[in-house]
């Protein structure tokens, strides 16, 4: 019996212990795996970010541009230098090739969405690089909270539609315009039913500063030598002695957003000064700093009986010593604002200054004559279906200086302070200066987030300039000192096909 009871017991034992050893060798289960989550809060391409309650996108475009007769961005060759003189040497093609990478976050708090974004450029543009490198630039890095925007973004000044402009190019005259973001502290209200409003304080530099002359000075003509690029070194002209940022812009907006489209109403706050004693012009008289003002309207109408997804757009603007809100644009003409084209038998040239003044003594000057400008344009997109569609778009953009400017800008002129140039006799007309634009762009869609895209620019500058100017020494490229051109309106033809992909 005891050995019956032995053999039981132990068979038992050996049994428990077999079966410990085998569970010992089962596959422990694994935690639950924290797969990527839609998140459908904010829109198609978010996702929530595991383990957080944050949504993610992140995306962007490739896009490859050829410009023709333009530099790139399909800016006409209106900026002086090789291309504004017709010089042999100009490139009779430009192109760019472009990486554009977003990241777009959002988090649902108590206060309202938290918003985080940024937008980086990886570029390489024909002519600027070396053979294997490029550039890198940041558009837009900001965050939004509770009401709040902080950091880079689009303007408060410009229409809601800032962005979505039916155009490849980017230099094309439709008011301010600041693609690449600005600098700002805003903050907006929101009063319900698509209706806000925001007041923000905006950087001047580089987007917003055309320039001071002091024409007791000499300051570069119609052409010379190129400044540093823009964003670079912005307005530094000899003659500019708008430098440094003192007060940041103060700009407001009341806005109206609604399934017809919406409506769009921006007022700005501009300081401007002139020359403060520096080592290098400690003899230099300056004015005293003054504000200029920038006043904007514009609406976009959707669902137009035209077609349910086409859409006109009209923004007209103006200023009094804030000529960049009326004259913007992502590529800056070579010395705060300078305008020049050979062609046609003829030159036309003029200039996009915030204002004029003359200063030669220890004592304050003359005061500045500040510039009024102002501009309008319009935007309209047909789809003719759902691949093709076509936009025809048109500018008209002037600038002038009154009785005093016009009287400083001639005299320097007449005194031959303009440097590259003379003109023949006493100039008798004012410095009144226009740029009218029309054009079109025809794209096609194939297939989902692939455009292929032709654009036609045709721009007239219009001067009031009389007379003729006479080039001195070599400093019109392909162009010999002593050549007299008459005075006269200008025309430019220019184009650009475009490819994007977006993701």
């Amino acid at each position: 019996m005891n050995v019956l009871k032995s053999l039981v017991l132990g068979s038992a034992a050996g049994l428990v212990a077999l079966t410990g050893a085998q569970a010992a060798d089962l596959p422990v289960k694994a935690k639950a795996v924290e797969y990527v989550k839609v998140c459908s809060l904010y829109g198609a391409g978010f996702y929530y970010i595991p383990g957080t309650d944050t949504c993610l996108r992140i995306g962007g475009a490739l896009r490859l541009d050829v410009a023709f007769n333009g530099n790139t961005y399909d800016a006409p060759f209106w900026q002086g230098g090789v291309g504004g003189s017709n010089s042999y040497n100009r490139n009779y093609y430009a192109t760019r090739e472009r990486l554009n990478l977003f990241v777009d976050t959002r988090t649902a708090t108590e206060y309202g969405v938290l918003r985080t974004y940024a937008n980086m450029q990886f570029d390489f543009s024909q002519g600027r690089e070396n053979l294997s490198g490029g550039y890198t630039e940041v558009d837009f890095a900001f965050i939004q909270f509770a009401g709040f925007t902080l950091g880079k973004a689009v303007s408060q000044f410009d229409p809601q539609w800032a962005l979505s402009k039916p155009t490849i190019s980017s230099a094309f005259f439709g008011g301010s315009n600041n693609a690449t973001g600005i600098p700002q502290i805003a903050y907006t209200w929101q009063f319900g039913n698509g209706v806000s409003g925001t007041l923000s304080l905006e950087s001047a530099d580089p987007y917003r500063n055309a320039g001071i002359v002091n024409t007791s000075f000499a300051f570069i003509g119609p052409f010379g030598s190129a400044t540093s690029g823009y964003g670079t070194t912005s307005n530094s002209f000899l003659g500019n002695a708008e430098l440094g940022n003192h007060v940041p812009d103060i700009v407001g907006n009341l806005r109206v957003d609604q399934a017809w489209g919406s409506l769009h109403f921006a007022a700005a706050a501009h300081e401007i000064h002139g020359t403060y004693y520096t080592s290098t012009d400690s003899g230099s008289g300056h004015p005293s700093s003054t504000w200029g003002y920038a006043l904007t309207g514009a609406f976009e109408l959707k669902n137009l009986p035209t077609g349910a997804a086409d859409s006109l757009k009209v923004e007209a603007s103006f200023a009094n010593g804030a000529a960049k809100y009326v004259f913007g644009g992502t590529v800056d003409t070579n010395g705060a604002g300078r305008f020049a084209k050979i062609g046609d038998n003829g030159i036309a040239f003029g200039y996009v200054l915030d204002g004029v003044y003359a200063g030669t003594n220890a004592t304050n000057g003359s005061s500045i004559a500040k510039s009024t400008a102002w501009d309008v344009s319009g935007y309209y997109e047909h789809y003719w279906n759902p691949a093709w569609r076509t936009s025809v778009f048109g500018s008209y953009s002037q600038i002038s200086y009154g009785s005093t400017g016009d009287a400083l800008l001639s005299a320097a002129a007449n005194g031959t302070l303009l440097g590259t140039g003379s003109f023949n006799g006493t100039n008798t007309g004012d410095w009144k200066f226009s740029i009218a634009q029309v054009g079109t762009r025809t794209a096609w869609t194939p297939v989902k987030n692939l455009t292929l895209s032709a654009e036609f620019i045709y721009s007239r500058l219009h001067t009031n300039l009389n007379g003729t100017w006479t080039t001195t020494g070599t400093s019109v490229p392909g162009v010999a000192g002593g050549t007299a051109y008459q005075i006269k309106d200008q025309n430019l033809y220019n184009g650009a096909v475009q490819i994007i992909r977006s993701f």
